[in-house]
């Protein structure tokens, strides 16, 4: 059975970071892995992802320059650092995991696997 648990949000303030972590158990994932995000409202949206070797990265025109995603496959996590947040990205976190793909990708359907989700609120 493969889980992926997400930690590492909360309330913070506009201006803030927060880093959040997402742990896989069940398989090592030989793939690559990615973040997304859904706000009250609104539909899940693709935030960043990357590749096995973490050599390759993908982010959303909206995180870009403030998120970095990194991953450490010794420990089979995934990892989010978000800097300089906004209200705007107030959302619950999900990591994700697809099961054939190599290179980071922004299209939800290649994901099988999917956490719960860590709630980050950005507010004054």
């Amino acid at each position: 059975q493969v889980q992926l648990v997400e930690s590492g949000g909360g309330l913070v303030q506009p201006g803030d970071s927060l880093r959040l972590s997402c742990a896989a158990s069940g398989r090592r994932f030989a793939k690559a892995m990615g973040w997304f995000r859904q706000a009250p409202g609104k539909e899940r949206e693709f935030v960043a992802a990357i590749s096995w070797i973490a050599g390759s990265t993908y982010y959303a025109d909206a995180v870009k320059g403030r998120f970095t995603i990194s991953r450490d496959n010794t420990k089979n996590t995934l990892y989010l650092q978000m800097n300089s947040l906004t209200p705007e990205d107030t959302a619950v976190y999900f990591c994700a995991a697809p099961s054939g793909v190599l290179a980071p990708t922004p299209n939800s359907a290649v994901y099988d696997y999917w956490g719960q989700g860590t709630k980050v609120t950005v507010s004054a």
